[in-house]
């Protein structure tokens, strides 16, 4: 089923999971869908051969830091910009191998907010809608000046529109 996209978030520059201009990072692009009145991330990305553990297959950390990236940034989704998380315990299972070389997307929603932590759950689903791994994450809410020295967002964080973005994402049925 495909669920309308309401919004692009940033990409940073250095990120080994965001970064448009890290030469090593997958470079993926996040979109904020409406899943049947909820709030969804969905992290768009393609895996490439130098990302792999065995030939083929995308290596067991990467997909775990993209879950992590994706259900630690659905934060965003429900603050205005000014939380940010902190992973504090994350989890994930692995039901198949994921492949490089193929566009993939990273889902990711929130379970749990509060004022100072929240936590989220999300999905690598294959092209045909399969589930590949499951994550679930534990996170602290902080400000980004307590995460970082830089003026982050004015020197790496930028929203970058291409013409390639999608209007609408097609997720299982069962979310």
């Amino acid at each position: 089923m495909k669920h309308p996209v309401t919004g692009k978030q940033h990409n940073s520059r250095m990120c080994f999971i965001c970064g448009l201009e890290n030469r090593f990072g997958l470079k993926a692009s996040f979109y904020s869908v409406d899943r049947q009145g909820k709030p969804e991330l969905v992290g768009l990305f393609a895996a490439a051969e130098e990302h792999q553990g065995y030939p083929g297959r995308l290596h067991g950390g990467i997909s775990a830091a993209i879950l992590d990236e994706t259900i630690g940034r659905a934060i965003l989704l429900a603050d205005s910009g000014d939380a940010w998380g902190v992973t504090v315990d994350f989890s994930v299972k692995y039901r198949k191998a994921i492949p490089t070389g193929v566009e993939l997307r990273a889902v990711g929603r929130l379970s749990l907010i509060n004022k100072r932590f929240f936590e989220g759950s999300g999905e690598i689903l294959l092209p045909d809608g399969t589930v590949a791994a499951e994550g679930r994450g534990k996170y602290i809410r902080m400000r980004l000046d307590q995460i970082v020295d830089s003026d982050f967002k004015a020197q790496e964080w930028r929203k970058v529109d291409s013409p390639g973005d999608p209007a609408a994402i097609e997720l299982p049925a069962d979310g």
